[in-house]
This record gives structure tokens, C-alpha cells and sequence, in this order.
């Protein structure tokens, strides 16, 4: 095959890009747009590339080296980056290559100025930017200094930040080729940035226009403040002068200098408002040929725009599709579920299949439609109050987006909408047979489950998984099993408003309801505990786990003194909770009976820091802290005007929240229960498939669709592999976005704010979940596998899952960034006496693991101390 080194710009598009890389192929699709000028030029293939680095033998070990260093390790990375460039900089260009790169200069201009580019396979895609991580020349002249900076390009391909930026997104070195752009240089009068999308709020219908005189350099280098307009709807509706007192041109030898601006000019706008509509009408043309909102370098020369660079914007959260243009606002799904990390495609449609309300997709997560809920004047302010009782920072999004005039439209008021309003108390009696009576009911129907899925194969098996999401669907709807839970919310919300204003008692259900009877997840923390206490007297057993590398440990311990015991028990926790792990609503992640080394950490943390009983203490001395709580509040309730009546109403609401709060966590374990069924089952079928050349491996079906899996084993047809990995990559890229509480259809990312000014300065606002004050260590962790904690630590990470549970026992306060009041962590740190503060914006980020910190759990802050 002939290698083809030299394209011109006109010949390539994005089926080019990985001959002549990102940059290369949107030039090239710009230049084909009616009514957009791109300078000529010509692109150096990664084919000249990869025949330079043939020539390099060392570059193979280095990039081996480089692959396996950590990101983290900057000393290592600099100075082995800095290696590989210096071989590639000094490899000489072969004559015939050489002859191939200058002969489009014989057409252009020998003598013209050029700008040499980067142009990398894995830049300026849909997926990852790489913006800035390689190198561009600028007011390059001749064709020698054309090929130096030709060289130059290569090598920055291997700078320090490139190197980083790959290994912290998982992109192989050897997978990512530079090509190199050769370009006509423009020297225009004003230059700058225009983002066919607000970068901030991800609103599509705004464009702004960064913009300062001379090259665009001084603004992108952070030399210039710049000017900065904001367009909608063909307007220039804000603009901001800058005092722009400096401006990068071109030397007629080669390269730029800055110069000074006159001071007379320097806050004169680089750009007129009819030049700013008109470039923007420009880039909405770009963005439809392109089909996703731009980052675009512009240049204005002599009253025309000539574009010399447009890329995907890749930190926008995208919009979830819909077949209408009508406005939307949609809640996230994952600040409800506490697990806001990106889906696999299998997990999404599973999770849409058996959820009670419809769900749609953007960026790996999933998102409910609230306009309509939003839209009815009789629903919106019943939903309002349980946004707010729930997550402030919700119900805060909501509000900024229902001031805006006209977004929600009223609607006819139709009744209610969502769930239901809160009361004093539900129609249903205080009464423990109640929960019983859904525990088993629950628990039968896994169990026949289990028995029905288990010879079922093919599309039968599939025809059986429909019927089953059906009954899965009836089983959460079940009117019963919602009263239970609503009545132990509500229950909990008038103990906390009543107490607070007949006795000044902030939170108090916080105490009445310490081990509450019935919670399966608070029940599986403190039987780890009693797991450890098996283990605990066997030495041989416990420094056999400390070098557990995989999770065929159990098979080993039998061997060991005490060691069939150990594995009876570790065996025993996995048949009661093996379904659970981190991120258990996708159905993709691998669960504790599948991982079971997972769970060592954390049994070896209870080994290390309990004493034998610890369980049954622990859980003993929270139903008396909760007794005690109980006669003081009735007794200072009886001391108040009426305070018999207020104590007899008190008493029963105490009795009812008790009956009733912990099985407000039973309905997600019965659906995870199923979950672990119907993954079996898929597994089983994936394998299947791979023995019959299908699929190539089992856990492609994750990249799947549900419905795709079922067409793939009705038709028995190959799954395509390029289809997989596009999904794979997807997947990776998706986990760079931070998914917004409130998303609308324009785009906008509301996270909301917190409007509080009781709180300490500089101290971490969020939402108070679980009384009481505790300081100590924050051990920061965000992978439970990870987790190493001694008494007195604060655990603060990102969000929690039931499945974080049994790191509970063994800390002495709870920070998270994500939750609510009913969410399963606050569900858990007020069963354990955690002080706990939830919804804690970017306190994985501001809060340095080792700091000590002060956690208030009744007023909702967090000091750090050290």
C-alpha cells in the first residue's frame, strides 16, 4: 500500500481523522460549509509519523515505561516525556518524506508565513478535547523551518500535560497518532474564541464571543482579558470592555512579538455588535453542519471571519432526546439513587424497564421529566416542599428555573400529580404485622424468581425477563408498601416539626429512631461485625486475607486453621447480601458474591477495631439512647399547657416511626434481590453466546441494550464489534461530566445553592442529615475496595449506596456530596449516631484526605480545621 504523507485540507473530513487527526479533519469539514472561509493548507499525515517513530528503537521501551507510570507521578512523567521528545526532535526527516511535505509550499508560497499545528487521532472529538495538550507555531517562514516545527509538533505529542491527560482518561500512547496541520497564516485585526453554547450553564441557546485585537494568542494564553459578549436570539444581550493594554502580531521574519496597545484603544471593543451577531450566525451554521455546539477560533480580516479551528465543546452535559421542541426540565435520577457515576447501555435500559416512572438518557445517566408536575399549579408546590425536605439544592435549581417568565407554562389545574401530599399520618395502622407481612411477600417472589429463570434460555428467556419487569413494576407500586414508607417519612417529619416547636428540639427524630427495628442495610453493616468476630481468633486466617489479591480466596481458606469456619461465615453474609455493591442500580456492576475480595478491607478494618460483640452492643445501645430520648421528651412535653394531649400524640408518632422507618430501606434490597436474578441469567446467556462466536466476550452485553441483547439472541446474529468499543469509549468519556441535579432543554446545568448566612466563613454548607457534632481525620475515599479507616474517622466521599454501609460502623461522622434527608446514607447515619452533613458541594475536592475536620450534623456545616 502506498502511504499517503501530504493531504490538502479539501480532501479530508471526519472519516479522516485517524490519517490526519482531529484537528486536520474539522478543518477540512469547515471548508466544505457554503459561506465559510478556512485558510488553505495541507495536512502531514500520521502515516509520516509513525514512519518517523520506525526509525526511533528506543521509543517502544519508553512508551511501554510511560504507560505504566502513575498520573500522579509528575517527576517520573517530566522526565521521561522529556526523553521521548528529545528522540523525536532529533530524528532527521528522509529526503522523499521531506520532498513531500514542501511541494504543496511550490502552490502556496514558499515565502508565505504558515501556522504549524498539532493535529492528534484522539483531539478535538465529540468525546475529549485535548485542547491545549500539543503544540502550534505560529508566522512560520520557509520551508526548512516548516520541517523544524514540523518535528516540534511530533515530539509535543509526549509533553508532560499530554502524557498526564492520557493516563488519567485511560487513552493508550501507542493508539494516539499526529498528523500536523500546514496552514495559511492570517494577520487579522481582531481575533478571539466563540462557543456556539454557554461553557458555564450548558445553555444551547446562548452564544458568547471572547474576543481581543491582534492574534488570538494574547486571549488563549491568558496574556488579555478580552472582550466577552453573550448572544440569544440575534442579540447582543451583555458585553463586558476590557482594557486590553497588549496584543500579540507577527514579525515579518518569523514569529510573534507582543506589542503594546495605544492607551486610547485599549478599551475600545475588539469587535462591533453587528460583527458579534454575524459571527454567531456564522457559528450556528458550523454547529449544524457538525450537529453538536463549538469551540471556534476566529479571526477577522478586513470586515470578513475566517476560521482557523472548530472542536466539539466536550463539557457540556448533553440533553436528553426528545420528539418535541417543546421546553423541559429534567431531575436526575442518580441524586435520588445516590450513584450519579455514568451507566453502561445494558444498566440504563434495565433500569428504565423496571422503574415506575418513565426515564431518558444523557450522558450515562438518566433524568425524569418534572414539567409537567412543575407546569400544574395544584402539584408544584407539593412537590416543591418534598424537593426541599429531601435535597435544598433541588428544589433551589428548580425555583431559579421556574422564575424564568414562560419557561413552565402554567397548565389547567388537573389534580395532583407525583407523590402524594404529606399529612400527619397515612391510613394505614401502627402496626409491626404490616412489615412483616411485605418483608415476606418480597421475599417469596425472589424466590420464584429464581426457581422460574433457572432452566430458561434464549428468547424464552427474554419473553420470561419482560413478564418479570412487569410484576417487578406492580410489586414497587404496591399501594401497601408505599403507605409504609410514607408512613415512616411523614412520621419523621412531624416528630421533627412538632418537637421543634413545642420543646426548641432541632432534629430530634434523629435520636428517637437509633436502631430501629427491620433495616435490612443498617442490619447488614453490623453483621460484617459479627463476620469479623469469627474470623477474629483465627491469626493464620486473618494474615491469610491481608495478601488477598483476587477472589478465589475462599475456595483457599478451608486449607488454613479455622478456616472453614471464616469461609462459612464470609459464605453465610454473601447468601443475605452478595447482590449488594457500590452502584447496585446498574445492573453491570459486579456484585460482593462476585467480587468477594471486595469486602476484605472492610472485614479487616473490623477485625482490627472492634471487640468480640460489637454488633449486638452497638445496636443495644442505640434502642436505649432512643428509650431515654423517648421519656425526656414526654416528660418535658407533659410539663408544657395541653402537654398531656401533646404527649399522647407524640408517643404514637414515636411508635409509628419505629413500626415503620426501617423498612423505608427493605423495597431497594428486594429490588436489587431481583437484580442479582436476572443478572445470572443474562451472564449465563452472554456465555452462551460467546461459545457460539457470537460476541466475543461475556461482558460486551454491558455496551447492550437490553433490547439489543434480545435481538441479538433471537437473530443469533455477531454483535459488531466496532459498535462495542464505540460504547466502551462512550462510557470512559462520559465519566469526565458532572451530571446537574436540574438539566433543561436548552442545556442550562443547575446544581442549585444553599441561602444561608448562619454558618461560620470559610466553613462547607450542605445539608443536615443525622444530629450531633464530631471532629476528626476525614479520610476521603471513593472506592470502597479502597477503604482503610480507624475509630474516630469521618468518612467524606462522593455519594453512598447501601452498600457503604459497612464502612459506617467503624467511623464517627459521614460527609457526602450527593443525598437527602431519606436517602439511604442519612437513613443509616441517624440507625448508627452519626453526626452526618450530606449534599456537600466538591467535598471530595475541598476537603484533603488526612485534614481534620468538624462535621455539624444538626446545623448543617462543615469546619475544617487543619
Amino acid at each position: 500500500m502506498i502511504e499517503q504523507y501530504v493531504l490538502d485540507l479539501r480532501e479530508v473530513d471526519q472519516t479522516s481523522v485517524a490519517l490526519v487527526g482531529g484537528k486536520a479533519a474539522n478543518l477540512g469539514g469547515l471548508s466544505r460549509i457554503d459561506g465559510i472561509r478556512v485558510p488553505a493548507g495541507f495536512c502531514v499525515t500520521t502515516a509520516a509519523f509513525r514512519r518517523i517513530l520506525a526509525d526511533s528503537p528506543g521509543i517502544d521501551d519508553a512508551l511501554d515505561q510511560l504507560s505504566r507510570l502513575s498520573p500522579d507521578d509528575r517527576e517520573a512523567i517530566g522526565a521521561l516525556s522529556a526523553q521521548v521528545r528529545r528522540s523525536i526532535e532529533g530524528i532527521p526527516i528522509p529526503g522523499d518524506l521531506a520532498t513531500a511535505i514542501t511541494r504543496p509550499l511550490a502552490v502556496l508560497g514558499e515565502r508565505s508565513a504558515y501556522a504549524v499545528r498539532s493535529s492528534a487521532t484522539a483531539e478535538d472529538m465529540p468525546t475529549a478535547s485535548f485542547a491545549g495538550q500539543q503544540d502550534t507555531y505560529l508566522n512560520v517562514i520557509g520551508p526548512a523551518a516548516i520541517l523544524e516545527h514540523l518535528s516540534r509538533c511530533w515530539a509535543s505529542l509526549f509533553t508532560e500535560r499530554a502524557v498526564t491527560y492520557r493516563l488519567r482518561n485511560g487513552f493508550d500512547h501507542r493508539r494516539v497518532g499526529m498528523a500536523v496541520v500546514v496552514q495559511r497564516m492570517v494577520f487579522p485585526q481582531s481575533a478571539g474564541v466563540l462557543f456556539t453554547a454557554d461553557p458555564v450553564t450548558g445553555n444551547r441557546k446562548v452564544a458568547t464571543v471572547d474576543a481581543s485585537f491582534g492574534l488570538g494568542e494574547a486571549l488563549v494564553s491568558g496574556r488579555v482579558n478580552p472582550d466577552v459578549f453573550t448572544v440569544r436570539d440575534g442579540a447582543v444581550i451583555a458585553r463586558t470592555v476590557a482594557a486590553k493594554r497588549v496584543a500579540v502580531h507577527a514579525v515579518p521574519a518569523g514569529g510573534t512579538r507582543e506589542v503594546t496597545i495605544d492607551p486610547q484603544r485599549q478599551e475600545q471593543p475588539a469587535l462591533t455588535d453587528a460583527q458579534v451577531v454575524r459571527l454567531v450566525q456564522l457559528g450556528r451554521r458550523i454547529e449544524a453542519h457538525f450537529g453538536r455546539p463549538q469551540d471556534i477560533e476566529w479571526c477577522l480580516v478586513d470586515d470578513d471571519f475566517q476560521i482557523v479551528q472548530s472542536r466539539p465543546i466536550t463539557t457540556l452535559f448533553p440533553i436528553p432526546a426528545v420528539a418535541d421542541q417543546e421546553n423541559h426540565v429534567y431531575l436526575s435520577v442518580g441524586h435520588q439513587q445516590m450513584m450519579t457515576d455514568p451507566m453502561r447501555p445494558l444498566g440504563l435500559s434495565m433500569w428504565q424497564l423496571t422503574a415506575m416512572a418513565p426515564m431518558l438518557e444523557a450522558g450515562g445517566r438518566l433524568f425524569v421529566d418534572a414539567t409537567r408536575i412543575l407546569a400544574s399549579p395544584g402539584s408544584r408546590a407539593g412537590f416543591l416542599k418534598m424537593a426541599d425536605r429531601t435535597d435544598p439544592l433541588t428544589r433551589d435549581a428548580l425555583e431559579t428555573v421556574l422564575e424564568r417568565p414562560d419557561f413552565v407554562p402554567a397548565l389547567a389545574d388537573s389534580g395532583p400529580v407525583g407523590p402524594p401530599a404529606r399529612g400527619a399520618s397515612a391510613p394505614i395502622e401502627t402496626d409491626p404485622a404490616i412489615v412483616t407481612q411485605l418483608i415476606a411477600r418480597s421475599e417469596a417472589a425472589v424466590a420464584a424468581l429464581r426457581h422460574d429463570i433457572a432452566a430458561l434460555s434464549g428468547p424464552a428467556l427474554f419473553d420470561f425477563l419482560l413478564t418479570a419487569f412487569a410484576e417487578h413494576k406492580r410489586d414497587l407500586g404496591d399501594p401497601l408498601s408505599m403507605q409504609a414508607i410514607m408512613a415512616g417519612m411523614e412520621a419523621t417529619w412531624w416528630l421533627n416539626d412538632r418537637l421543634g416547636e413545642w420543646l426548641g428540639e432541632r432534629n430530634a427524630a434523629d435520636i428517637l429512631t437509633l436502631s430501629a427495628p427491620g433495616n435490612v442495610t443498617s442490619e447488614m453493616g453490623l453483621a460484617l461485625l459479627d463476620v469479623a468476630d469469627v474470623i477474629r481468633p483465627h491469626p493464620e486466617v486473618v494474615a491469610f486475607l491481608r495478601g488477598v489479591q483476587d477472589d478465589g480466596f475462599l475456595d483457599e481458606l478451608p486449607k488454613l486453621a479455622g478456616g472453614p469456619e471464616a469461609r462459612d461465615a464470609i459464605e453465610a453474609y454473601l447468601d443475605r447480601y452478595g447482590m449488594r455493591c457500590v452502584g447496585e442500580i446498574d445492573i453491570t456492576r459486579p456484585r460482593w458474591r462476585e467480587r468477594p475480595a471486595t469486602l476484605v478491607p472492610v472485614l479487616l478494618d473490623n477485625v482490627a477495631n472492634f471487640a468480640p460483640g460489637a454488633a449486638q452492643r452497638r445496636f443495644e445501645q442505640g434502642r436505649q439512647e432512643a428509650q431515654e430520648k423517648e421519656r425526656e421528651v414526654l416528660t418535658r412535653l407533659r410539663a408544657l399547657p395541653d402537654g398531656e394531649q401533646k404527649a399522647d400524640e407524640t408517643k404514637r408518632m414515636i411508635d409509628r416511626v419505629r413500626t415503620f422507618v426501617g423498612y423505608r430501606e427493605y423495597p431497594k434490597y428486594g429490588i436489587i434481590s431481583r437484580y442479582f436474578v436476572y443478572k445470572q441469567a443474562l451472564m449465563r446467556e452472554a456465555e452462551r453466546l460467546v461459545r457460539a462466536d457470537v460476541l466475543r466476550d461475556r461482558e460486551d452485553v454491558f455496551y447492550l441494550t437490553f433490547q439489543e441483547l434480545h435481538d441479538v439472541v433471537r437473530a443469533n446474529q455477531v454483535v459488531d464489534d466496532a459498535l462495542i468499543q464505540r460504547r466502551r469509549d462512550e462510557f470512559r468519556s462520559y465519566h469526565a461530566l458532572t451530571p446537574p441535579r436540574v438539566l433543561t432543554s436548552d442545556g442550562e446545568a443547575l446544581t442549585g445553592a444553599y441561602r444561608r448566612d448562619d454558618v461560620p466563613a470559610g466553613a462547607l454548607i450542605g445539608l443536615p442529615v443525622s444530629a450531633g457534632t464530631v471532629e476528626g481525620r476525614a479520610r476521603v475515599i471513593l472506592d470502597l475496595a479502597q477503604a482503610h479507616l480507624e475509630p474516630g474517622d469521618i468518612l467524606v466521599t462522593a455519594h453512598t449506596d447501601p452498600s457503604w454501609t459497612p464502612l459506617f460502623v467503624a467511623v464517627a461522622g459521614l460527609v457526602t456530596e450527593v443525598g437527602g434527608l431519606m436517602t439511604h446514607g442519612a437513613v443509616i447515619a441517624r440507625e448508627y449516631g452519626l453526626p452526618a452533613v450530606v449534599s456537600v458541594v466538591d467535598a471530595t475536592r475541598l476537603i484533603a484526605d488526612g485534614q481534620r475536620i468538624r462535621v455539624h450534623g444538626s446545623d448543617g456545616y462543615v469546619e475544617i480545621l487543619s
